[in-house]
């Protein structure tokens, strides 16, 4: 296993315990995940995973334009990952689009499949 996947594992138990201890650590832990994520990508800029997880923790932060950009880029670069799709969704609706525009990409996102190491940005239902 070579060290970014090792360090893409990390990232995901780290997401998990972000969500765990919501109250008390988000913001550090938030910070921590942007670091290691955006160092990550300039070992391998075209590293989808990192991409898409760094999308992700801008989506859940609230910076839907930032969000769009790492998600767009890893859709550019080919990724079929499901969280992918999601995850564009999510930050559509976060950015206020009709359903129609990301409708589409929910509709991908039934076909493929999960990657272990990439995970999907927070939606709550009921502030939409």
């Amino acid at each position: 296993m070579n060290n970014i996947t090792k360090r893409l594992e990390n990232i995901k138990k780290l997401q998990a315990k972000r969500w765990d201890n919501e109250e008390e650590y988000w913001d550090e832990i938030s910070d921590l995940l942007l670091k290691e994520l955006e160092e990550i990508l300039q070992i391998e800029p075209e590293n989808t995973v990192a991409l898409i997880n760094l999308g992700t923790i801008y989506s859940d932060l609230g910076e839907n334009e930032k969000a769009m950009y790492c998600l767009k880029q890893a859709l550019k670069l080919g990724s079929e990952d499901k969280n992918l799709y999601i995850n564009l969704a999510i930050v559509m609706v976060g950015m206020g689009m009709h359903a129609e525009e990301y409708h589409e990409y929910l509709e991908i996102a039934e076909d493929k499949e999960e990657d272990p190491l990439t995970f999907k940005a927070y939606f709550d239902p009921q502030s939409h």
